[in-house]
């Protein structure tokens, strides 16, 4: 009986660690995602709608995503803006067609213990830039996700950095604003 106790925890320790059990999470859930997995794609879906809103130039729709209190960090050094500044700012760009677009080619998105805060990064394409980068933080409230803090930044390639150097400096000096 001893022997046949230890093969048995032997065979399931061998089938644990060449991976045989990791399909059993998903027999689990065979009616449809694992709950993480559905949370994750709900906010893909998400910030897919919020750039959407943008790209159609609803308003409504894009700073309702934003939740009271939030922070935009935009691409220029002083583009820090609360909701409402960010807002203020905007508006002339969502009285046209389109405010601006960009789509995420990739986002990886990541949920705390209790999943009522997410945070993601994200590549994004750009009809008026090259390739830039978003980052931020979701916290679900009232059942809805909202954004917290987005950060949307370029991506500049390392061997580029010498040439684009000299621009930002003197766009700084300009400014009155070096060493920022």
């Amino acid at each position: 009986m001893k022997k046949t106790a230890s093969v048995i925890c032997l065979a399931a320790w061998v089938a644990l660690g060449t991976g045989a059990a990791q399909s059993a999470p998903s027999a689990l859930f065979a009616a449809g995602p694992a709950p993480t997995e559905k949370i994750i794609e709900d906010i893909d879906r998400f910030l897919t709608a919020w750039h959407r809103a943008a790209e159609v130039a609803d308003e409504e729709a894009y700073f309702g995503s934003l939740a009271a209190g939030a922070i935009f960090l935009g691409t220029d050094v002083h583009e820090r803006w609360t909701k409402e500044e960010f807002q203020a700012w905007a508006a002339p760009h969502f009285k046209k067609s389109s405010a601006w677009t960009f789509t995420a080619s990739r986002r990886r998105v990541y949920l705390s213990a209790d999943g009522n805060t997410a945070w993601f990064d994200e590549d994004l394409l750009s009809k008026s830039y090259w390739p830039c980068r978003g980052s931020g933080v979701l916290e679900k409230a009232g059942g809805s996700w909202r954004i917290r803090q987005y950060n949307l930044a370029f991506t500049i390639p390392n061997e580029a950095t010498a040439a684009i150097k000299p621009l930002v400096e003197a766009a700084l000096r300009k400014q009155g604003r070096q060493g920022e």
